[in-house]
């Protein structure tokens, strides 16, 4: 098998970072990493540029650390509140989801200029099911974890007898406005 050595220009995943030398096959340099610029061939003197490289390596991950930081304390400062509807014995219909979480989130940072979210950066084991104040742990960077504080609220239910339907205050609220529009 021939091997050559090339040094990345960019991340390459499952193969290294920016500046890292590498040995891979001569035809995945050929055909993959050179046409597509994610590496140039190692020689004496692309070798002297892997110093500037790996200086601008450091610096563009100096300053994505900084800023996940920063978004990780703002995050730590918010919390979201969702409502549950429940039954009469204090069960849960539906959950609230990583999704659920995410998309609220997004909508809270949106003011924020040139934030996006990993996809998944909303680690959640399993969605929650039941009413208090849940943490969240939320993904930003390789090394920078923030804390999300999500509390799930069960709107006050009214409803006395066994067997009669259970309505919430705020249905209750809604059909007496729509009947005081028409008129009854």
């Amino acid at each position: 098998m021939a091997y050559s050595e090339v040094i990345l220009t960019a991340n390459v995943p499952n193969l290294g970072a920016e500046a890292d030398v590498v040995r891979v096959r001569r035809g995945y340099a050929r055909n993959y990493l050179l046409p597509r610029g994610l590496a140039i061939e190692a020689t004496a003197a692309t070798k002297r540029m892997v110093e500037h490289l790996k200086a601008k390596r450091a610096e563009r991950e100096a300053k994505e650390l900084a800023e996940a930081e920063e978004l990780a304390m703002r995050i730590g400062k918010l919390t979201l509140r969702f409502a549950l509807e429940t039954g009469q014995e204090g069960k849960a219909f539906g959950s609230v989801t990583a999704k659920d979480i995410m998309e609220k989130l997004q909508a809270e940072l949106k003011g924020l200029k040139g934030i996006e979210l990993p996809k998944h950066a909303v680690a959640l084991e399993s969605p929650i099911k039941s009413s208090g104040e849940h943490e969240v742990e939320v993904k930003l960077h390789a090394d920078v974890k923030a804390k999300l504080r999500v509390v799930i609220e069960v709107p006050k239910v009214s409803g006395k007898a066994r067997g009669e339907e259970v309505v919430s205050e705020e249905k209750q609220e809604k059909k007496a406005r729509k009947k005081k529009a028409k008129g009854e």
